[in-house]
């Protein structure tokens, strides 16, 4: 974005120079003019923050990340591993839990971190899917760690009451063909 900017205000500035005619919404202008300088620098400090727009959907706090567009808050390492803030990353194995687990662990995490926390809808945790990341198609710069596989959701396939969503970070996708005895990793997160 902000190479595009320049590009643009180096042809404005070139065709200015050049006499050339400008037409529509384009302003001729000069850079040695203090108004005009002002005005551009504005304007790609404006361009700054429009192409960070894209990039600022996390905040990363500690053991957290808060997800700025829908308000949620994640826990950034799956079940079964700990934060380790030296590191900078999730530590210890991962383990995967059937919905009976899940209940448990979710209970324990209440219990020790405080908070609302629970299983994800499919929505939320497809909201994390990054399409431009390899296996695990998560951003790991937030969430280091994540295995590259199919995650627990809340969400029971309507279809067939008897299975549950779950989202894949391995390909980017969802699928509803897991039954609640069967065991996945688990991300836990809290809409306070």
């Amino acid at each position: 974005m902000l190479i595009r900017v320049y590009k643009i205000c180096t042809i404005l500035y070139k065709s200015y120079e050049n006499k050339s005619p400008v037409t529509g919404w384009v302003l001729q202008f000069k850079l040695e003019s203090i108004a005009m300088y002002r005005g551009f620098i504005g304007f790609v400090v404006f361009a700054i923050y429009l192409a960070s727009q894209a990039s600022a959907q996390f905040m990363a706090r500690q053991h957290t990340v808060k997800d700025l567009q829908s308000g949620t808050t994640w826990l950034r390492c799956s079940v079964g591993q700990a934060w380790d803030p030296a590191l900078d990353t999730c530590t210890g194995d991962i383990v995967k839990l059937d919905h009976a687990q899940v209940e448990y662990a979710i209970s324990e995490a209440k219990r020790q971190l405080g908070g609302n926390w629970r299983l994800p809808t499919r929505q939320e945790l497809e909201s994390l899917i990054c399409e431009e990341c390899t296996a695990p198609k998560i951003n790991s710069k937030y969430f280091p760690k994540i295995s590259p596989e199919a995650y627990w959701t809340s969400d029971k396939n309507t279809l067939n009451p008897k299975t549950f969503w779950s989202v894949n970070f391995m390909t980017g996708h969802s699928y509803s063909r897991f039954f609640p005895y069967q065991s996945l990793p688990v991300l836990l997160v809290s809409a306070d």
